[in-house]
């Protein structure tokens, strides 16, 4: 099944991929690796803020994840010249967590954007990871992700 196919049973539709908001770049190819940049949490209201054990649960900040897991398959689609079919695995995400000092449970935060990733990719979709707790994030953000992929 396509990764498009796969996107649309799960009523995921792809956005523009978000723009950088300092001096960088959104993504970098060299050979058939894909580096993408951070991609703070950001749903269709704007801005997914908060601090997990403060002011926002677990689940919430699973969603956060996963928002962020969808702008980077859109930065991946971008790199591939629109053609997310390109995509052949995800290889590795680094998650930063915007969290108080005694909580514990980045690693479930961001299950939201590995589960998602598999959802979506399938096998292709496991990753190797990183889930680390950050004083502070951009804009006040509850997650913020970065990327490597290797594409066609």
């Amino acid at each position: 099944m396509s990764i498009t196919s796969r996107l649309n049973d799960l009523g995921v539709t792809l956005p523009d991929a978000p723009a950088p908001a300092a001096n960088y770049v959104p993504f970098v190819v060299t050979g058939n690796t894909v580096y993408v940049s951070g991609q703070i949490s950001n749903g269709p209201d704007g801005f997914i803020t908060g601090k997990l054990g403060a002011d926002m649960d677990v689940a919430a900040g699973a969603e956060a994840a996963k928002t962020c897991a969808i702008s980077l398959l859109a930065q991946v689609q971008a790199a591939c010249g629109g053609d997310i079919e390109r995509l052949k695995r995800v290889v590795k995400l680094t998650a930063f967590v915007n969290s108080t000092a005694d909580f514990t449970d980045q690693p479930k935060v961001v299950n939201g954007a590995s589960d998602f990733l598999v959802e979506a990719l399938g096998d292709a979709g496991r990753h190797a990871r990183s889930a680390v707790s950050a004083a502070s994030l951009p804009l006040g953000v509850a997650v913020e992700i970065e990327g490597i992929f290797e594409i066609e």
